[in-house]
Order: structure tokens, then sequence, then C-alpha cells
């Protein structure tokens, strides 16, 4: 985190046990971000609290380090478990969150549970069923185990729900209402509520279940980051992936995320890129959890430092040091465009963002441009950025194990 993207407030000048500053200073965490600071000191004394900032502002931190404390602060001499339920809208901002979780909780004696779909059913069965005190999970799996009687929500002191805006996208307010109404009333705990925006029905569900909630908005003139440059190409739809691995080999990014609209689209750049020397990671809706985990660990570890994604990445991610993030299809929804710009330029970081507009989805930049309110400048598509490409052999014709490796596979491609 870097001191640009900081307030002048010291984590140690708040009211946090001197375990927990441990943890945070062992994280190197010293200075606290703008929604830390407004949201902190009031969920330490035990007041609801709905925040509004925008992604990569450390509002994880700041629902973590109050759950820490409230638990630290019970001293029932027979604690009943669970005690704190943090819910997420996704798979992928689960994971980060328990990640998060178990580093800055790090000299703390809590049991954390970690509970999503598409794998390790009996093993997170069994852990809900044990006495853990805080549960990170998204919606679905955890109403799945609640409704088997695996665990009770009886004794939740302190719920939270994350990227609340996100959670009516994905059609799941029903689900977290049926929780909701399930845990003791809203003022025998404490309630938090963090979101990219507090819409009004956003608000309206913070103040159905929360107990006069203090109303937090870290305002920005941009609805897009300062810290992200912008910029585009027009290429002809052949030109495409030829500029993308000119832009790859000229700007050599650190870690990047290649946004696409459609899985085959997807498959073809991967295909692509592998025969040229890049190697990938593809990430899609219809790939298996199990599978989805690895490609995100070895994105993560840099063994992979090119993600190709289509909107399933834009929201949850939260990957640090991504510093390009490429546009090879514009998304048809001005607002999937911030979401996906956001995954550069976090916690105070700098990054770049290129777009490419092209002849199919090119209708989609002036609703981009009204949206961001400024425009996308636009970059002058030269002979240097357009390198000749090795042509892969169409899928079908070749097993798949053939690109896993990103280097030229024996007799599976022609020059193009």
């Amino acid at each position: 985190m870097k001191k640009t993207h900081l307030t002048d407030t010291r984590f140690i000048n708040l009211e946090l046990s001197g375990i927990i500053l441990k943890g945070l200073k062992d994280a190197g965490f010293d200075y606290c971000s703008p929604i830390q600071d407004q949201s902190l000191p009031i969920a330490l004394r035990d007041r609801d609290v709905a925040g509004q900032a925008q992604t990569g502002t450390g509002k994880t931190a700041s629902f973590l380090l109050a759950t820490f404390q409230r638990l630290l602060n019970d001293n029932s001499e027979k604690k009943k478990y669970p005690r704190a339920i943090i819910l997420a809208p996704t798979r992928e901002l689960a994971i980060q969150i328990h990640k998060d979780a178990v580093l800055l909780g790090k000299h703390l004696n809590f049991n954390l549970a970690l509970i999503y779909g598409g794998t390790d059913y009996e093993k997170q069965l069994k852990a809900v069923q044990g006495k853990v005190d805080i549960i990170v999970a998204t919606p679905g799996r955890i109403i799945d185990f609640y409704r088997q009687k695996a665990f009770s929500l009886d004794n939740i002191q302190v719920m939270v729900l994350d990227e609340a805006d996100r959670m009516f996208d994905l059609g799941f307010i029903k689900d977290i209402r049926y929780l909701l109404n399930r845990m003791p009333s809203p003022e025998k705990r404490l309630n938090m509520l963090f979101s990219a925006t507090l819409s009004f029905k956003v608000s309206e569900l913070a103040y159905e279940h929360m107990y006069q909630p203090v109303m937090i908005k870290i305002e920005t003139e941009e609805v897009t980051s300062v810290s992200i440059k912008q910029f585009a190409f027009c290429p002809a739809n052949e030109q495409k992936i030829p500029l993308l691995v000119g832009l790859l080999n000229s700007h050599m990014p650190v870690r990047s995320i290649v946004f696409v609209n459609t899985k085959r689209s997807a498959e073809k750049l991967a295909d692509y890129l592998a025969v040229n020397g890049h190697k990938t990671a593809l990430l899609s809706g219809d790939v298996p959890q199990e599978k989805r985990q690895r490609l995100l660990a070895d994105f993560q570890e840099n063994k992979v430092t090119i993600m190709i994604a289509t909107d399933v990445a834009a929201r949850g991610l939260h990957i640090p040091d991504v510093s390009h993030v490429f546009n090879f299809d514009l998304p048809q929804d001005a607002e999937d465009y911030v979401h996906r710009i956001g995954r550069t330029a976090r916690f105070g970081a700098k990054g770049e963002a290129i777009s490419f507009i092209c002849e199919e989805y090119a209708y989609s930049m002036p609703d981009i441009e009204d949206y961001i309110s400024q425009k996308v400048p636009v970059h002058k598509v030269t002979e240097d950025l357009l390198p000749e490409l090795i042509k892969p052999v169409p899928r079908a014709r070749i097993p798949r194990k053939q690109y896993s490796s990103g280097k030229p596979a024996h007799r599976t491609h022609t020059k193009a």
C-alpha cells in the first residue's frame, strides 16, 4: 500500500488490541486508507456502518479489523458458534477475503471457514459443523448448509455484506434476506455493509437489516481512478490479435488481464498467444472451480503473467500488481468498463488500460465516454505494432495439451 493513497491516521491510534496491531505491522500496514479512516472509529464503537468506496481502497481490512475487535471483546465464558459471518457475491472475492483474514489475523486464535460452491462440499460441511468463529461465504452454499441444520445463526455477533450492489446484480438479495432474518435482531449484532455505490436499493437494504447505520461515502470526482492511464486503438478486426501481441512485446507488462466478450474469442486468442510464445491463463464461466483456483494461483505467483478473461473476472478479483488491462473486446455495458480497468492501479499504484475500438464493438465507446465523463485518447495503429504471427492450427485437429506450455508446438502452426 502506497503512502500517496493513505491518510495521516495510523492504526496504532485507533481502538485496536495489541494482538491485532501486531498482525497489521507484520503485514506492512501502518496508515489508514480513507475508507478505513472514516469507518473503523465508528465500527470499533459497535456502531453499524454502510460504506461506499471504489474498489481497491481497503474496504476488506475495514470490516475484518472491526470484526476481529468485536470478537476479542466477547468475554462470554462459554462461547457459541459461529460468531461472525461475512457474505460475498463471488467465490473469488470470498477466497480473497479469507486470505486477507488469515494474513491480518495471524496472531489471533480464531477458527475461519471458507464456504463457496463448486468444490470441497464435504470438507466445507465439516468446517461449519465445528467451532468456527468466522464464516466467509457466498450465499448459495451457506444456505444449503444452514437448511441441513449444519450450524446455527442464533449467535451471530457480526454480519458483513461486501459488494452489496453486486449482490443485487447477481440476484442474491432474496438469499441474503433469508439469512439476515434468521440472525439475532440488528441491534444485537454489529452490521457492516460495503458497496461501490450506495444506491437506493442498497440503502434500503441497509436501513431494513441494520441498526441506525452511519452512511459513509468516499467521494471521488472521477468515475475511474486518476492513477489509470487510459487510451485506445482503432484496429480492423484482423489487426486485433497482431496489435495485442505487438503491445505485449513493446510494453512488457508485469502482469496483465485481457478482457474478451465471449469464450470463443478467449480460446482463439489463447491459441494465438500460445504459439507465439506467450503463456496465458484462460478464465471463463465454465472453468471448473479447482482449475479456476489453480489458474488464479499461477497468475498471482507470476507463473503466468497474462490472463485472458470474460467478464466473470471483472468483479471480485483482487490481484496485486496488475500493470495493464486490455479491453480486447469493448464491453457492451459502460459500467463493466469501469470494473474491468479497476483491476489495475489498486491501492494507489499506477496502471494502464488499453482498449481496442474494433469494427464489431465500436458502438460501445460513446456510452463508455459518457459514463466516465471523459474522452479516451486514441493512438494510431502503426506498422511496428503489427508483427507477423504464427497461426495456430484449429483446436479440433490437435490435442489441447499442446497449447499449455506457451511455446510453439511441433507441426502445429503455419505462417499467418
